[in-house]
Parts: C-alpha cells; sequence; structure tokens
C-alpha cells in the first residue's frame, strides 16, 4: 500500500480531524483514510433533477394569501 504525507495543513483542520477521529474512536490517521475513501470512492447517492426537487417542496397554497398586504414589508437599505 502506498503512504501520503500531507504537510502545511492549518491548526483548525488538525484540530477538527483530532475531535472527529476521538468521536469515532479511532486513530487521526485511520480518520483520515476513512474522509478520503468516502470522498473519493464511495457512490454517492445521485443528484436530484430540477423537475423532483420541485416535486418534495410542500404545497403552501397561494403565496399572495401568505403575505400580510396590510403590513409593510421591512426593507434593508445596507
Amino acid at each position: 500500500m502506498a503512504q501520503l504525507i500531507v504537510r502545511k495543513l492549518e491548526d483548525e483542520v488538525v484540530r477538527k480531524l483530532k475531535e472527529r477521529a476521538a468521536k469515532y474512536g479511532v486513530s487521526m490517521e485511520e480518520e483520515h483514510r476513512r474522509i478520503l475513501r468516502e470522498t473519493l470512492i464511495k457512490k454517492r447517492k445521485p443528484k436530484m433533477d430540477f423537475k423532483d426537487f420541485l416535486c418534495t417542496v410542500p404545497d403552501f397554497g397561494d403565496p399572495d394569501k401568505l403575505r400580510q398586504k396590510d403590513k409593510p414589508r421591512d426593507i434593508d437599505f445596507d
């Protein structure tokens, strides 16, 4: 098996890796392998096309009926 050395990692990345490894009870090296495997090898769920996504959005009815027309909307000028 090949070896991989990763240099110049930010302290925060190392800290997060250490925390994640501790969470799962494995070494940092093993967690690093798991992350690489999950990201590069494992099959991902196929992405939903836009039409299928829209079908998952709940029907809230007529949008004009949702807005209170008697009260003005706040406008942020920043």
